[in-house]
């Protein structure tokens, strides 16, 4: 573990854009910025992931927030992110240290070798004392290579620099029971396990991309990887500080006692799935047993993915049991799949093992981890 004290920090756009005018609200990021250089003295590395740049933007391109279409929202995003950056630059300089920016896209953390090189330019600022700024390049991305919500991006960089707390910043004070708009709703400040609250997170805002449910996904990869999150409300004098010594209300979602190591988060806590295998269930129960998958050992198959690709491991039942790394491509697992009487080199053209998955490239899932839903096979 780190021996400097490592924060991440997610903000919402609400609390950074004037939802009526969509300029920034410096009142805001005075205060954040203000609580930053304070946590920064007492020893703490800062690293922000900030929502904002596409509701900074719209203005600019003549789009408005319910009717903003993919090309609105990338063009909105190339606009706003100097807005956004220039106004984190200018308050930063008050309180004496540097911003820089980072600006990822799915690739650069469903790839491994990107997620080390990610991983490197982050720790090289932090060591210069430069805080870095995280977002998803939004003025790329589409629907289909993005991550969607800065929530789990940001519990993606709270696993790569092994932070020891995340803090989630929104409009509420936490999480609820049942949708805090209803009589009786009750503020959830401790848990362990989120997986009970997820039926209770739904609906999403008109400009984010993400809701209580996946901030409860992005607590729980923090969670595996030894880091205890915080939902809290930002409007507050010392938003970070405050959270951190208990001193407002917020929702503490507390780290595992055991946390995976770094590649084991990477690969366990997916943003996006590749592809999927389905084995029998005999199979799934001897996953653990260090044979990883076999040609043999697989029903069906889903997905367009590459060789080192995270796939996504089901027993006949639809129950997640594993992910592990492709050792080939969709196209060669097919064949290989649906021709086992042929040998793996006559079906490919060059000497090979028949393991779909190896050993060292399996890892079993935990009670801890929140499986994905199955896809549906093709008939």
């Amino acid at each position: 573990m780190p021996q400097t004290k490592r924060l991440v920090v997610k903000i919402g756009f609400s609390l950074l854009a004037n939802p009526d005018h969509l300029t920034p609200r410096f009142g805001f990021m005075q205060r954040l910025l203000q609580d930053v250089a304070r946590l920064r003295d007492e020893g703490y590395d800062v690293i922000l992931c900030s929502s904002g740049a596409v509701a900074l933007g719209l203005n600019l391109v003549g789009a408005k927030a319910e009717t903003a279409g993919l090309s609105d929202k990338q063009a909105a995003a190339a606009c706003g992110m100097p807005l956004l950056l220039n106004a984190y630059k200018q308050v930063a300089h008050e309180y004496g240290f540097d911003i820089a920016q980072i600006l990822l896209t799915l690739g650069d953390f469903e790839d491994h070798r990107r997620f080390l090189n990610t991983k490197n330019t982050v720790h090289r600022l932090l060591q210069s004392g430069i805080m870095p700024i995280v977002n998803e390049n939004d003025t790329i991305t589409t629907e289909e290579i993005r991550v969607g919500d800065n929530d789990r991006l940001a519990a993606k960089i709270a696993q790569m620099v092994q932070a020891q707390e995340f803090i989630i910043l929104t409009g509420v004070d936490g999480l609820y029971d049942r949708n805090p708009s209803e009589e009786g709703a009750i503020l959830v400040e401790e848990l362990d396990d989120v997986s009970q609250y997820l039926e209770a997170t739904k609906g999403i805002s008109t400009l984010g991309t993400g809701g209580m449910l996946t901030k409860l996904q992005a607590a729980n990869m923090a969670q595996n990887a030894g880091c205890t999150t915080y939902i809290a409300n930002g409007e507050a004098d010392m938003p970070l500080s405050s959270v951190l010594r208990g001193e407002r209300r917020c929702t503490k979602c507390i780290a595992h006692a055991d946390p995976g190591s770094v590649w084991s988060t990477w690969l366990t806590d997916r943003l996006q799935m590749a592809g999927s295998l389905t084995v029998s269930a005999a199979v799934a129960d001897r996953l653990d047993q260090g044979l990883g998958v076999r040609r043999q050992d697989a029903i069906a198959m889903t997905g367009d993915f590459t060789r080192g690709d995270v796939l996504h491991i089901y027993d006949e039942k639809g129950a997640e049991r594993a992910r592990g790394l492709s050792d080939f491509t969709s196209e060669e697992t097919r064949v290989l799949i649906v021709n086992p009487e042929l040998p793996a080199e006559q079906l490919l053209g060059y000497q090979t093992h028949s393991q779909l998955i190896r050993p060292d490239n399996l890892i079993v899932l935990e009670d801890r981890h929140l499986p994905w839903d199955a896809p549906a096979l093709a008939d």
